[in-house]
């Protein structure tokens, strides 16, 4: 998937507070520089960052550098994919709600 990670990158760490039937709720930590890893979204999500802070989202077109704020949430689709990397000198976490089943199924 897309351009190889940096081979010094840390990892950021997931911390899964809540998984059932229709909802996964994941803590991500990211010390200055470390990174998600490549991978896709098998379900729509939806991201509340915890501080304000930017992110370089590593995508198939290339890179894209993406400025959050304190509980600036935004959802996105299904089918993303990206390396997710933490472009601040401090260390940067959000929390990660996926919706497993579509509403009303």
């Amino acid at each position: 998937m897309g351009s190889e990670s940096g081979a010094s990158r840390p990892k950021a760490e997931p911390t899964v507070q809540f998984d059932d039937a229709e909802l996964r709720v994941t803590l991500w930590s990211f010390a200055p520089g470390a990174e998600t890893g490549w991978h896709r979204h098998d379900h729509d999500y939806l991201v509340v960052p915890l501080s304000d802070g930017e992110l370089l989202l590593e995508t198939p077109d290339g890179p894209v550098r993406a400025g959050l704020s304190t509980g600036g949430s935004y959802r996105r689709p299904s089918g993303v994919e990206h390396n997710v990397v933490n472009a601040n000198a401090f260390p940067f976490r959000f929390v990660e709600v996926e919706f497993k089943k579509p509403n009303g199924a």
